[in-house]
């Protein structure tokens, strides 16, 4: 419903003050705050033409569509509103942070690790459920070739040394965990001596 009394044109887009006398909107109406009203009592906020109810509405303004659209805002890709505080970037996509959830189980990911598969994001629970272990280098569905060192599993071309990046073969190449990371030769060689005393230390006490 419309609220009555409005001084002019409410161009500096202050809410109308509260209903002395309630009018039915029965035309097509813009929403301001959550509340319903005619159109002509509004100016966009940037060029100060008078608005039709396909007005957008953003950091609390109120805009015509063609100023709206000269704004870089990004959309939330679930609900499809725009993003004013901060935003998530995950699968070529913005999103609100609560917005962003686990596709089967919609809980928020809240800055924890996801996996994607065909354009949707999963918790790991899930992930595991649906689509077996993922890579841990990529977060993708592992191939027929995958390699599972240390209770993880790799892509093939994705089992790297955690140092240099130099491409290991379970069957074939000799490499050193730590951390549950691989290590070729060469960069465990790098390591403080200190650091490898801790490590073995750790090894002989988990036996």
């Amino acid at each position: 419903a419309c609220k009555k009394p409005i001084e002019g044109r409410a161009g500096g887009q202050q809410v109308p003050v509260l209903p002395v006398v309630t009018h039915i909107i029965d035309t097509e109406h813009l929403t301001f705050k959550g509340e319903p009203y005619h159109p002509h009592h509004f100016d966009c906020f940037d060029c100060h033409r008078p608005l039709t109810h396909r007005a957008k509405e953003l950091h609390s303004h109120l805009f015509c569509v063609q100023c709206y659209d000269t704004k870089e805002i990004s959309v939330c890709a679930a609900c499809k509103k725009p993003i004013e505080g901060r935003a998530v970037s995950a699968i070529e996509k913005k999103w609100h942070p609560e917005h962003f959830v686990c596709a089967h189980c919609e809980r928020p990911f809240a800055g924890e690790r996801f996996y994607e598969n065909k354009g949707m994001a999963y918790c790991e629970t899930h992930y595991k459920k649906l689509y077996g272990d993922p890579c841990f280098y990529c977060c993708h569905s592992t191939s027929n070739n995958e390699i599972t060192q240390f209770g993880k599993s790799w892509c093939e071309a994705h089992f790297l040394c955690h140092g240099c990046d130099t491409h290991l073969k379970s069957s074939n190449a000799k490499f050193l965990e730590i951390d549950l990371q691989p290590y070729c030769k060469k960069c465990y060689g790098k390591l403080p001596d200190e650091y490898k005393k801790e490590v073995k230390e750790v090894r002989r006490h988990s036996r």
